[in-house]
């Protein structure tokens, strides 16, 4: 289809939703406008439109916020978002145009102020022609009633869609999702279906083999691959091999019959399919690159280089031919030649938001990140939809520290795929990071209810979060488990040390502290450490240390630790080491002689001794009675 003809056709499809929505059609007006944002996501007229036809105020707000960033000054969707309280209110933007009198100030004009009444206005005076008026409305309401009320009974008929023009449509940049919600959902009911912003899910593979079909098959293969645009993959196989049936000769059957079974991860019977085809016809190169696929998906060790270079060799304009290849080099670590297939692929396949992934995952493993996310970045605006591109955003975020986009990825991502469990860790990490301890423990705990196994690298935020929610004793197993995978992580230390302080194992907790005083890097690390160090100490009982560790936090720079953790040591050391008396000076003898000044006692004394009460000597007094004592 010409371009020419894709905007007439584009045309009459957006005024068919138009004229859906003022006879109040919703479901119709949403299928055609999704149909039009399928061809042009970034058109910011459909996202109004559309904003129309969704039914909840969230859909409404994602519709009118897109709109918003594709046309910033669209007032529409300002006005939109104003009344939904999206947005703050802008006295620029008028709630509706008052270009005419209101009905209490047309009363209020003078008779002089008042236009001049003439021509219909006068003859309407007319007692007469206006009694003849309500006959003629009489009778029109007669009309109405029986055509709009009684004829519709005996059998609705369908109304002619109205050609109203809409707005002129506005062509800006490409949406940007990150930010897009006015206050960032953090803890999901249920994600708005995918098929909501298009027409169908996110398609894995375009149509690459397009046959002619015979005028008695042509309606079964519309059938089959309208379930093919919804990824029904079982009703797609059934109409499938009804078509097979009537055309047993051709080898693309096989061929999506085999893509399907692939996209339900069954790779020995879409093998199957796919020789089945290349039984039909040997130089048939889709059915190699399928074969490629599933052998890899059952085997990542496989060598697929043969089955690649036979698709490449038999079909060298297979741009997804060298953009799988170009997957595999990337994971076996041959950077260079996946770069080399990467342009081949760019080339047959411009603008293909898979071909950025691709890159972004060769420029990734090639450690270059600022190119990694400007590709990835790419692949988001060639396809808002694809789940992949969050994920790769997700983790490059992440790299950088970015982690409140990071969380719009990974929120995004795991509300659509709720099975992946690294997913679900990895946004337990932003949430983390940010501060959002309780949605730090919801995300993680959604993570090992989907794969507990895959989520042990992640646990630790689990428990340094239900730490800083002063629910240490529920931190335990999950800092333990954290320490084991990271032995030399200060951070996991110190939160299993204090996990097990709140769950009143002080002997644990002391060993944890001691491991963690070796891993101790900067000078707010030892600020925790002695902190934390004086508090179990003070539990086991060890007063002369904790006294220790409180001066020696004392004699760290105010601005490496908390003022709390100050004001704690201050007050704990005021309890622990109470003030020594001043002895009276001693008496010179008149005789002349005198007394030597005492000197202080050296000896060590353990911890309940009662102290020697000299001005040079600091005391290790008894515990004070609210300390509770570890034996």
């Amino acid at each position: 289809m010409t371009g020419e003809l894709r905007e007439q056709n584009n045309e009459t499809i957006f005024q068919d939703a138009i004229a859906a929505l003022r006879r109040g059609d919703k479901p119709r007006a949403k299928e055609l406008l999704t149909r039009l944002l399928k061809t042009n996501q970034n058109n910011a007229t459909y996202w109004i439109w559309l904003s129309a036809a969704v039914e909840t105020p969230k859909e409404r707000i994602y519709c009118l916020q897109t709109a918003l960033k594709l046309d910033p000054e669209n007032s529409t969707a300002k006005r939109g978002l104003i009344l939904l309280g999206a947005l703050a209110p802008d006295e620029t933007i008028t709630p509706f145009p008052m270009n005419h009198p209101r009905a209490w100030e047309e009363k209020l004009l003078l008779a002089h102020e008042r236009p001049k009444e003439r021509g219909l206005r006068v003859v309407l005076r007319n007692p007469i022609l206006r009694l003849a008026s309500l006959a003629v409305i009489g009778i029109g309401m007669c009309i109405g009633i029986y055509f709009g009320v009684l004829l519709p009974r005996f059998g609705p008929a369908e109304r002619a869609p109205t050609n109203t023009p809409g707005p002129s449509p506005t062509f800006t940049a490409t949406p940007t999702f990150f930010g897009a919600t006015a206050e960032p959902t953090r803890v999901f009911s249920g994600p708005t279906p995918i098929e909501y912003f298009l027409d169908a899910t996110y398609t894995p593979t375009a149509l690459y083999v397009v046959t002619r079909r015979s005028s008695g098959s042509s309606e079964q293969y519309r059938i089959a691959f309208d379930h093919y645009k919804k990824s029904e993959w079982d009703a797609f196989i059934e109409n499938m091999l009804l078509l097979q049936r009537m055309e047993p000769d051709a080898p693309d059957i096989p061929y999506y019959i085999g893509e399907a079974y692939r996209f339900k991860r069954e790779t020995s019977v879409a093998a199957r399919f796919y020789n089945e085809a290349i039984d039909l016809e040997a130089d048939f190169a889709p059915a190699y690159l399928g074969l490629a696929r599933v052998r890899l998906m059952a085997n990542p060790d496989f060598n697929a280089a043969n089955l690649f270079a036979q698709a490449i060799d038999l079909d060298p304009n297979m741009g997804e031919a060298y953009l799988e290849r170009a997957r595999w080099l990337i994971g076996r670590g041959d950077i260079e030649d996946a770069f080399e297939d990467l342009e081949l692929a760019e080339r047959i396949l411009p603008g293909s938001p898979e071909v950025y992934l691709a890159y972004a995952r060769a420029y990734e493993e090639q450690g270059d990140d600022e190119k990694a996310l400007e590709y990835a970045q790419k692949a988001y605006a060639a396809d808002i939809l694809n789940l992949s591109t969050y994920k790769m955003l997700g983790d490059l975020y992440l790299a950088r520290e970015d982690y409140i986009n990071a969380a719009d990825a990974l929120r995004f991502y795991t509300a659509y795929q709720p099975e992946d469990a690294t997913g679900h860790g990895k946004l337990g990490m932003a949430y983390y990071f940010l501060g959002e301890y309780e949605n730090a423990v919801l995300a993680v705990s959604n993570g090992t209810q989907a794969n507990e196994r895959g989520m042990k690298p992640y646990l630790v935020y689990r428990g340094l979060s239900l730490v800083a929610l002063g629910r240490g004793a529920e931190a335990v197993d999950d800092l333990n488990v954290a320490v084991d995978e990271e032995p030399r992580s200060f951070p996991a230390r110190l939160g299993y040390a204090q996990a097990l302080y709140a769950d009143n194992k002080f002997g644990s907790a002391f060993l944890q502290i001691e491991a963690a005083r070796s891993l101790v890097e900067t000078d707010e690390e030892k600020a925790l450490e002695l902190y934390w160090r004086a508090k179990i100490q003070e539990q086991r009982n060890d007063i002369r240390d904790a006294i220790k560790s409180w001066n020696d936090l004392l004699k760290l720079d105010e601005d490496v630790m908390t003022a709390e953790m100050r004001e704690e040591a201050e007050a704990r050391l005021k309890e622990l080491v109470p003030p020594t008396d001043t002895p009276e000076p001693s008496r010179t003898p008149r005789g002349g002689a005198s007394s030597s000044t005492p000197t202080p006692a050296t000896a060590t004394q353990k911890p309940g001794a009662t102290p020697t009460r000299t001005p040079s000597r600091t005391p290790s007094p008894t515990p004070t009675p609210n300390v509770t004592a570890t034996p």
